[in-house]
């Protein structure tokens, strides 16, 4: 762990944070003046010191820790939340960002699929949602200040795709995870929101690919791409530090009346935008925020 001595933000947790859109908020929300807490499994070590790596040369005098733990395992994520707050001083904004995917038919999904997806996309968000809020509001009870937590839904947690069943099903279910977390925790002074981002330049995004391009017998990904980027209104493909930016948004003192929401980042969305506005507020009135 890193000391400083400048001002901070507050104490910024994010899960999943060795690669990928993880890395890329913790990189985001440490130039935005967080301190940050590290995790990721333990197979990730490397990459997770990496990144702490970066932060530490990016951002002279941020804090940072390490805290390697598996989101699927009650008892790592109780601990992952404690010694966050006790190694960094408190505990302000928490991103539950840890997920896999899995391409398959339905037909063809095992057992074993929709476990492992649910084991981590679903249960280990319920885990650090509750581990979270907890902490939350013992800290609140002494120090009177908005918090923010956060998960990772997706574009398919509002709208279903071929092949992907079991990884829709399961940010479906983020989605109602968040929606009941923000009623609930309003009232103790904690935002509870998610993204939705759309295809992203990442290695999730690669291992869809290979799976996608292997049911269709093709061995050219371009072909995969440029079938998505049709979709899209801008016409490219979104990367991490987009989602980063939103994920600042959400973790800033400015998004204090916003809550419930799993908000898109993707441009082939663009109709959708005023239901979700108009949900946006439903979710606000209900929270009562």
């Amino acid at each position: 762990m890193s000391n400083s001595t400048s001002t901070s933000k507050g104490v910024a947790l994010i899960t999943g944070a060795g690669q990928g859109i993880g890395r890329a908020i913790a990189l985001r929300l440490a130039n935005d003046g967080f301190d940050i807490a590290l995790s990721d499994i333990s197979s990730n070590a490397r990459s997770l010191s990496d990144v702490a790596e970066e932060i530490k040369e990016a951002n002279v005098g941020r804090r940072f820790c390490v805290i390697p733990a598996d989101v699927t395992v009650e008892d790592d994520v109780k601990q992952m939340v404690e010694k966050a707050a006790e190694e960094m001083g408190g505990l302000d904004v928490v991103v539950a960002n840890a997920g896999i995917i899995h391409a398959a038919s339905l037909i063809d999904t095992t057992t074993a699929d929709f476990d492992r997806l649910f084991a981590i996309n679903v249960r280990g968000v319920f885990f650090t949602y509750k581990y979270a809020a907890q902490k939350m509001i013992i800290l609140n009870e002494t120090n009177k200040r908005g918090r923010r937590i956060i998960g990772a839904s997706s574009l398919l947690g509002k709208r279903a795709e071929d092949y992907l069943s079991a990884y829709s099903a399961s940010k479906f279910a983020v989605r109602g995870l968040t929606q009941c977390a923000a009623i609930e925790l309003g009232q103790h002074g904690i935002t509870v929101n998610a993204y939705a981002p759309g295809p992203i330049l990442t290695a999730l995004l690669s291992d869809l690919n290979k799976a996608t391009l292997n049911r269709l017998g093709s061995d050219d990904p371009a072909v995969y791409n440029e079938n998505v980027k049709k979709k899209m209104a801008v016409g490219y493909m979104g990367k991490p530090d987009d989602i980063a930016g939103l994920v600042s948004y959400l973790a800033s003192e400015e998004s204090h009346f916003i809550t419930g929401t799993s908000n898109y980042r993707a441009p082939e969305c663009e109709r959708q935008f005023s239901k979700d506005l108009f949900d946006n507020v439903l979710s606000r009135e209900q929270a009562k925020v």
